[in-house]
């Protein structure tokens, strides 16, 4: 099936959600291009997010962050972009956001998100501050903000396929809304 975006479709949540895997299926299933900010961040900087955090600190990495996310979104037109976990935070991000694309907030229970962070080693938020409490002040306080996309996915109960199909469904009805 092609899908013929008239807007990009954004994927926003908390780390370790899996806007990156969910990216590619819908990559896949809709034959348009994925453009992960992180990756391309990482791609420009030729060194991993978390040497970023660890040399430049976390406020270059966010400067850098909103410049490269509001470029492809202001550059890109019917494209899947999946935001890093901290981008949507950003008022400048957000509003262009909503200017440029669908949001789609990918929302997993705090469990599952922080079995899956607590593995990885590329997570500089994580890496710096494991601890649970940690995990649970951020995703309280980001949660209050993922709230303001324009669909909300619970994902905790869905396969990643029927993610990324609802995702499709519901951009089928509202890509031509304002």
């Amino acid at each position: 099936m092609v899908i013929y975006l008239t807007k990009n479709l954004v994927l926003l949540g908390m780390m370790g959600v899996g806007k990156t895997t969910i990216g590619k299926i819908l990559s896949r299933k809709s034959g348009l291009k994925l453009i992960d900010v992180d990756k391309l961040i990482e791609k420009k900087e030729q060194i991993s997010i978390s040497n970023i955090f660890q040399s430049k600190g976390e406020g270059y990495f966010r400067r850098l962050e909103e410049i490269t996310t509001i470029e492809i979104l202001k550059k890109n037109y019917k494209k899947i972009i999946a935001l890093g976990g901290g981008a949507f935070i950003n008022p400048k991000i957000r509003k262009t956001v909503f200017n440029k694309s669908i949001s789609f907030w990918l929302d997993e229970k705090l469990e599952k998100i922080e079995k899956r962070v607590s593995k990885s080693v590329r997570r500089p938020l994580i890496n710096n501050n494991n601890s649970r409490d940690f995990i649970i002040k951020l995703f309280n306080q980001r949660k209050k903000i993922y709230n303001l996309a324009n669909f909300r996915i619970k994902c905790d109960k869905m396969t990643k396929i029927q993610i990324a199909e609802k995702i499709l469904n519901i951009y089928e009805k509202n890509k031509n809304s304002k």
